[in-house]
């Protein structure tokens, strides 16, 4: 009997053992309840799921689970902070993540209760909009690792960290932190990772900062330090990380500071240092920028031939002499442009280069022929030689380089013809041999670069026919022949041209010919200092985005069409043809040819990163205007039928106004089109009250949307619809079809940025209107790289894309399309949705991917846009480029701005010059060094 008894008890206990051993201690089960009902988040819900182990962000000690490891409430949009200090019951915690909310502050007594937890070793408040003073942490004792980084936190940083003695991680970058860098981290010496990036931080590096031996990672990059690198941190014996970049550091780079044993990472990019490291490297660095300072002397042969080196960057500074013989074979990147390099470029240092991707030595004094050994690097997929001394041939060996993407040896003595099978470098989107001295024809394989973007052959001595097979080139943007020895026939251009076309300076003769009829994105037209001969045809005024058209100086007759009024057009040199007496001045009546123009700007600027990057990626889906007579003639269509149709507003006015029936008659009449993009139709809908809204129709067939999932879509677009913010255009509501989604929105009667600026509503912005604007957009930008769940990017962010709803209140549209664009499925890369010309960073073009950076990029050239009152491509030329290549001298800097604008007084002066700073930081050729859309902001704010 008592063995059946202990046999029955050892049952019970074996069955109930799992339930006891996971259950939550009730102490943290009541306080996690109580917290939930204080959140107004439904992944934390007692109802639903009674055991907070299994909540969202809730981890436990498996496989127990008696109590709570972590926390992680990242992303919540939690706004009200009053629970925090409730979390500090749970004594077992070891971590807790509050990033990505919106807080405005931490509740001191949760500094107070979390402190006494000894077993906390990590702290997240990363993104969560605070602002104030950074905390006192006076206990926690056991603490590792502490985020307070993309926040708002301000003033400077005295004793508060004295307490943390375990300290590992410290990073507080991106803040707007004042004084000194903290050199003495309270009783901390076991720091590893330490990053200040982006504050306000002033003076030198103390040297104190050597005693946390354990360094690995120190970024201090985008603050206002001065003075000297400390001899001192050569004692970081561990240190691998070193970021200085974006300050104003100067004299010499310590001796012994690449030869740390451990460092893989060097960068000390846009600052004053004078001298290159005299030590040889260590053999474990991999990436080497010192770029953009002010270094002189000669590259020491040793510093190119660390075993692991895979980026060196040094350009943009002072360094004379040769290229060292010898240069490792692990390097990926070399950048040695814009110095005063000299002497013959080395055969033998770039043979069988296994891993070399991209070689730029633009913009010195090399001399010699190009050596054909270049050809062996089979990765290469950017060679840049431009603008130095080089002559010779082209080698026939360059043909081998079948990846090539990106070709620049402009402005050197190049002779010779272009090599016949020149088609081999299929892969090419940037072929650039503009100003030199070939001859020959343009060889008709050349049309087998079927990704060709840019094409720039002009001022050489090539004769013969533009080959028939020049229309094959359909993702070309821009064709500049100009300055040779052209003639014949003009075949049929690639309609996808839109930068510019430059025939310029040939032999061409007879008739204005009819193949230029269908170059609808065509922007610049330069046809000047030829025979053409006969009247101006009529099909040039329907080239719907030309801006530019220069017929100088050729045997044209008759009366000039009336072109739009913010066409210029140039007839200067054909006496025989005439002006219409109502027709507007010239706007410029004694310039030089586009083709000139444009050469000089680009020989001035060679900021070779971005020349190349901008135009690698520019197959755009750039804004027009429809033609208002092609509307007119179009047929009006029976109305899509509807199958799904949903309310995303809560405001009781639009959903009365909104009339999806009405709004379905407006988009089958074409006269009712507004805007067209590369991907979307915009449609103005007067519904049955008086109110008018944008629909905007994306184009279902379009593979590269992410429409199988309709339920995906529907998520997508819903999700956006919660977004409540004035500067950006949120769906209003949806309507699906069979073959089409349509989108409603608030209707903005001033039109696009563009529109107002450069357009045919252009209208004369007065300073206060601008930096609204610009206030405007950065708002709407920030508030959308903030986003809670993850940031939203935009795929195309231009003038173009900004409407205005007054001329102070801009807001940013096409937020939708990173969600709903899937670019693996456009045309074999993501530049077919780059976004517009002008706008694309230079990084895209080895990333492949949209970024908050690139985004910066794209908001820096709008800047440039609303300060210069110039577009984005002026002449061919890209602002961006323009702007920085003006921008090296600081005495130029006035004649950068909008001068109407800019002599309305000493204030308006001042302010744009400041904005000018800000935009100059977001067009920053490297990514790292952009500020992030908070900080530039917050620039911007301070400004006035």
């Amino acid at each position: 009997m008592r063995s059946s008894i202990y046999g029955i008890s050892f049952f019970f206990l074996f069955c109930i053992f799992p339930l006891v051993s996971g259950q939550l201690a009730s102490k943290q089960s009541n306080t996690m309840i109580t917290v939930s009902h204080q959140l107004a988040n439904s992944s934390w819900n007692v109802e639903k799921e009674q055991n907070p182990c299994l909540w969202e962000g809730v981890t436990c000690n498996a496989p127990h689970n008696d109590s709570i490891l972590s926390l992680s409430l990242s992303g919540f949009g939690l706004s009200n902070s009053s629970f925090l200090p409730l979390l500090c019951q749970i004594n077992s915690l070891q971590s807790l993540d509050f990033s990505s909310n919106l807080f405005n502050s931490i509740p001191v007594e949760f500094f107070n209760s979390c402190g006494e937890i000894d077993g906390l070793k990590s702290l997240n408040f990363s993104k969560s909009m605070l602002v104030g003073s950074l905390p006192t942490f006076q206990k926690f004792v056991g603490l590792e690792s502490l985020d307070l980084s993309f926040n708002s936190l301000n003033g400077s940083i005295d004793s508060q960290l004295n307490g943390l003695s375990a300290l590992k991680s410290l990073n507080l970058s991106f803040n707007h932190f004042t004084g000194s860098v903290p050199s003495r981290l309270g009783k901390s010496r076991v720091l590893e990772q330490f990053e200040l990036s982006l504050n306000r931080f002033t003076g030198e590096i103390a040297s104190e900062i050597w005693e946390h031996g354990n360094l690995i990672k120190i970024d201090l990059s985008g603050n206002h330090l001065n003075g000297i690198i400390p001899e001192s941190f050569v004692n970081l014996t561990k240190l691998e990380t070193l970021i200085l970049s974006s300050n104003q550091l100067h004299g010499a780079i310590p001796a012994g500071l690449l030869g740390i044993t451990t460092l893989q990472r060097f960068s000390a990019n846009q600052n004053n240092f004078v001298d290159l490291p005299s030590t040889n490297p260590s053999m474990s660095l991999k990436i080497l920028d010192l770029s953009y300072n002010k270094i002189t002397g000669r590259i020491l042969p040793q510093l190119l031939l660390g075993s692991t080196l895979q980026t060196v960057d040094l350009s943009y500074n002072m360094l004379t002499g040769p290229i060292p013989v010898t240069i490792s074979s692990s390097l990926v990147r070399l950048r040695l442009g814009s110095n005063y390099l000299s002497g013959p470029i080395p055969s033998t240092s770039f043979v069988s280069l296994s891993s070399l991707t991209y070689l730029e030595l633009d913009n010195n004094s090399f001399t010699g022929t190009i050596p054909p050994q270049i050809g062996s690097n089979r990765k290469l997929a950017l060679l840049n030689l431009a603008q130095n001394k080089l002559n010779g041939t082209l080698p026939d060996e360059l043909l081998n380089l079948t990846q090539l993407e990106v070709l620049k040896l402009q402005l050197n003595k190049l002779s010779g013809e272009i090599p016949n099978q020149i088609g081999r470098l299929n892969m090419l989107s940037v072929l650039n041999i503009s100003w030199n001295s070939l001859n020959g024809i343009i060889p008709p394989s050349i049309s087998n670069c079927g990704k060709l973007i840019s094409l720039n052959l002009q001022n050489n001595g090539l004769t013969g026919l533009i080959p028939d097979a020049i229309g094959n080139l359909k993702f070309l943007l821009e064709l500049q022949l100009g300055e040779n020895k052209l003639h014949g026939r003009i075949p049929d251009m690639p309609q996808k041209l839109q930068i510019s076309l430059n025939l310029s300076f040939n032999n061409f003769d007879g008739p204005i010919p009819k193949t230029l009829s269908g170059l609808n994105d065509l922007e610049v037209l330069d046809l000047s200092n030829n025979r053409f001969s006969g009247t101006v045809p009529d099909f040039l005024v329907r080239l719907s985005s030309l801006s530019q058209l220069v017929l100088s100086n050729n045997q044209l007759f008759g009366d000039l069409p009336q072109f739009k009024p913010h066409v210029s057009v140039d007839i200067n040199g054909n006496p025989q043809l005439h002006r219409p007496k109502d027709s507007p001045p010239v706007l410029s009546k004694k310039r030089k040819p586009v083709g000139v123009t444009i050469v000089i700007t680009f020989a001035a600027a060679v900021l070779a990163v971005v020349v190349v990057a901008i135009v690698f990626l520019l197959i755009s889906k750039r804004l027009s205007k429809v033609n208002e007579e092609q509307l007119q003639s179009l047929e009006v269509l029976s109305p899509p039928r509807v199958i799904q149709g949903n309310m995303l507003t809560a405001n009781g006015v639009h959903r009365s106004n909104i009339d999806f029936t009405k709004a379905m008659e407006a988009v089958a009449n074409p006269a009712n089109i507004v805007l067209k993009t590369r991907f979307s139709t915009y449609y103005k809908a007067m519904m049955p009250s008086g109110a008018s809204y944008y629909v905007k129709k994306l184009n279902w067939s379009d593979k590269i949307f992410q429409l199988g999932s309709r339920d995906k879509f529907e998520q997508e677009i819903e999700a956006l619809g919660k977004l409540s913010n004035s500067n950006i255009m949120i769906p209003l509501a949806y309507v699906l079809t069979v073959d089409s989604a349509y989108l409603f929105y608030e209707f903005a009667p001033k039109g696009t940025l563009y529109d107002i600026l450069h357009g045919s509503l252009k209208s004369s912005l007065d300073w206060a209107s601008r930096y609204s604007i610009a206030v405007g957009v950065a708002q709407g930008l920030a508030f959308l790289h903030g986003c809670t769940s993850s940031p939203i990017l935009l795929i195309d962010l231009s003038s173009r894309s900004i409407v205005l709803k007054s001329l102070k209140e801009p807001q940013v549209g096409d937020i939708e399309l990173c969600k709903v664009i899937d670019p693996s499925k456009s045309n074999g890369s993501l530049s077919t949705v780059a976004g517009s010309v002008g706008y694309i960073p230079p990084e895209y073009a080895y990333t492949m991917r949209v970024t908050m950076a690139g985004n910066v990029y794209s908001f820096g050239v709008v800047l440039l846009e609303l300060l210069t009152g110039k577009a984005a491509v002026s002449e061919g030329t890209e602002l961006a480029k323009w702007v920085l290549s003006n921008s090296v001298r600081p005495n130029k800097l006035d004649h950068i701005l909008d001068f109407s604008i800019s002599r309305t007084s000493l204030v308006v002066r001042n302010q744009m010059l400041a904005v000018l700073k800000v935009a100059l930081a977001c067009v920053s050729v490297t990514p790292e060094s952009r500020p992030k859309m908070k900080s530039v902001l917050r620039m911007i704010l301070n400004v006035r």
